[in-house]
């Protein structure tokens, strides 16, 4: 099995520690992973900002950088959500427009191999328990993409529930936005604003030392919130939590 990790440009230049743990849990089940140099942006920001043409490339990139892996694994839903729901969109569009079949054989070639981390362990590895350890109480927010989108469904607790020491307290209105939604975020920050204020109410509610998610896009929203507030209470992606061990423990 070829396995490459696709890191994502928000962790890659700002949570590297989502990466590199999502390496640590996967070697530590045995599975070697490569990490393509050539992978840049998915073209998330791009397309959803209305600059369609400009992601074309970034298809192309991601298809090349890729090409020749079994899975694709990343640690982060909405970059999932992009591949799988938009880059078909974007080489129909483009065979629509005229102009060949190269954007929609690249994204046919990729969006197969392309899969979430908690899909991947619990589909793909068939495992729930990998092996980790995190003493702390933790509570769970399911964001939009991967909720929607992908329907991760219970594969995210179903992790959680399995690590040893962890306490996973449910968090009221866990299925409602956080309000970060990328660019919405900028174009919006007003309603951005109001919605991060009752996810992090919500979250405070639970007492919990932790709260975890499986995107760091929509950690950066709570947790910057949260640290503005001066709230003992931290965000922490999943990765980062299943790659805890007793023998070298997240503090």
């Amino acid at each position: 099995m070829r396995v490459a990790l696709f890191a994502t440009c928000v962790n890659d230049a700002v949570y590297p520690a989502t990466a590199i743990a999502t390496v640590k849990i996967l070697r530590r089940l045995g599975i070697d992973v490569d990490f393509p140099a050539a992978q840049t942006c998915c073209g998330q920001p791009q397309f959803n900002t209305g600059y369609r043409r400009d992601t074309e490339p970034l298809v192309h990139r991601m298809a090349d950088a890729f090409a020749g892996y079994d899975h694709v694994v990343t640690p982060s839903g909405s970059c999932v959500a992009m591949v799988r729901d938009n880059y078909p969109r974007i080489g129909a569009k483009a065979q629509q427009e005229g102009r060949g079949n190269a954007l929609a054989n690249a994204a046919t070639s990729l969006v197969p191999r392309v899969i979430e981390l908690t899909e991947f362990l619990v589909d793909i590895l068939g495992v729930t328990d990998v092996g980790a350890y995190f003493p702390h109480t933790v509570t769970y927010h399911p964001s939009c993409h991967g909720l929607r989108m992908l329907g991760l469904a219970d594969r995210p607790r179903r992790l959680l529930e399995s690590v040893k020491g962890l306490e996973l307290l449910d968090l009221p209105g866990a299925e409602e936005c956080c309000g970060f939604g990328g660019t919405f975020a900028v174009k919006n920050p007003d309603v951005s604003t109001a919605m991060g204020a009752d996810k992090v109410r919500n979250a405070h509610s639970t007492g919990a030392e932790v709260l975890c998610g499986a995107d760091n896009s929509c950690l950066m929203h709570i947790g910057g919130m949260l640290r503005r507030q001066d709230a003992p209470q931290r965000a922490l992606h999943l990765a980062e939590i299943l790659a805890s061990t007793e023998e070298e423990p997240l503090v």
